[in-house]
C-alpha cells in the first residue's frame, strides 16, 4: 500500500509517499533518503522491495524539490536537508502502523551521508545503510579537464554571489554530456541521462543551483561516523569515480560497527542496472533483518 503523505520540517511542508506492508503492523521503517538533486520517485522501486518484505518504507521530497515545498526550486541545502531528513524520522515514529523504535535509515550518494550525520546525533535508530555514499570530493574526477573545472567553479561562485544579493539561481545542468557544464559529467553519467529521459513520470529535473556545492567541499560524513550507536552498512562500488570506494571504506572503518559491502560496478549501476540492484537491496534487507531481530 502506497499513502500519500506530508509532514512539516521547520514550517516547509515535505511530500513523501508511506509504503506499508499488508502484515505483521507495527512495523519497521526504512527511511529513504535520495541524492544530491533526486527525487523521491527515483526511490519508490527501493520502498517497494522493503515494503514487499515486511519493513514500512518512507520516501520524500527535500525541500525545493519534487512534491515538497520550498524556494528557490532546485537549491540543495544541505542544512535543510538534515533538518528535513530528522522530520521525516519524527514523522515515522509518531506514526501508528510504525514501530517507533525500529527506524531504520537508507540514503544514496549524499543521502548517505545524511543518514550517517543524523544517526549520529539519534541513538534511537536501529540501523543505517549508506548507498555509494558522499565522504568528500575525490581530488581529481576522472574525465574532468582543468579548463571544465574551472567552468564549474566559476558557476558555483556566481550562483552563490547571486543568492548573497538575494537574486534567482544560476541553474546548470545536474547531469551531463562530456565536455557540457554540469555538476556530474563524462559517458557514465550519459548512460544515466538515456536511463532518466524515458521516465515520464518523475519529477527529476537535470537541473540545479550549484551554490550547494559549496557546502559539501565543507561536509564530512567521517566525522560523525565514530559516533553511531547503530550497525551501519556502507554499500560501495569498485569502480566509483564520484564517491570513490576509499572514502566509502572510511566510513565503515570509522563507525563501531560498521561494515563494507563492495560491488562490482560504478556509481551508476545502481542506478542503471535492475539485476544489480536485486543483489544489493537482497544484501541491505539481510541487514536490516539482522538489525532489527527480536531476543
Amino acid at each position: 500500500m502506497r499513502n500519500k503523505v506530508s509532514f512539516s520540517s521547520s514550517g516547509v511542508r515535505c511530500g513523501g509517499y508511506l509504503h506499508l506492508p499488508t502484515t505483521d503492523l507495527p512495523a519497521p521503517c526504512v527511511v529513504l533518503c535520495h541524492g544530491y538533486s533526486g527525487t523521491m520517485d527515483r526511490l519508490f522501486d527501493y520502498a517497494e522491495r522493503f515494503a514487499d518484505q515486511g519493513f514500512a518504507a518512507l520516501v520524500f521530497d527535500y525541500r525545493s524539490f519534487g512534491e515538497s515545498d520550498g524556494e528557490p526550486r532546485q537549491l540543495p541545502d544541505i542544512r535543510g536537508q538534515l533538518v528535513d531528513l530528522a522530520a521525516a524520522v519524527a514523522f515515522a515514529r509518531a506514526h501508528e502502523s510504525i514501530d517507533p523504535d525500529r527506524i531504520l535509515l537508507w540514503g544514496n550518494s549524499l543521502g548517505g551521508a545524511h543518514v550517517i550525520t543524523v544517526a549520529a546525533g539519534d541513538p534511537r535508530i536501529a540501523a543505517v545503510v549508506a548507498q555509494i555514499p558522499f565522504n568528500g570530493f575525490p581530488k581529481r574526477v576522472e574525465g574532468r579537464s582543468t579548463g571544465a573545472t574551472l567552468k564549474l567553479l566559476a558557476a558555483i561562485v556566481w550562483d552563490a554571489l547571486r543568492g548573497a544579493l538575494g537574486l534567482s539561481p544560476y541553474y546548470i545542468r545536474m547531469v551531463g554530456h562530456t565536455g557540457e557544464l554540469a555538476v556530474t559529467a563524462g559517458p557514465e553519467a550519459e548512460h544515466h541521462i538515456q536511463a532518466l529521459a524515458g521516465d515520464r513520470n518523475t519529477l527529476w529535473r537535470n537541473t540545479v543551483a550549484p551554490r550547494g556545492l559549496l557546502q559539501m567541499m565543507r561536509y564530512r560524513p567521517a566525522e560523525s561516523a565514530p559516533r553511531l550507536t547503530c550497525p551501519l552498512l556502507v554499500c560501495a562500488a569498485e569502480q566509483d569515480r564520484e564517491t570513490p570506494l576509499e572514502t566509502s571504506r572510511v566510513l565503515a572503518e570509522r563507525a563501531p560497527r560498521g561494515e563494507l559491502a563492495v560491488y562490482p560496478g560504478t556509481h551508476f549501476t545502481f542506478y542503471t542496472d535492475p539485476g544489480f540492484r536485486d543483489r544489493v537491496v537482497a544484501d541491505q534487507i539481510a541487514f536490516y533483518r539482522r538489525s532489527t531481530a527480536r531476543t
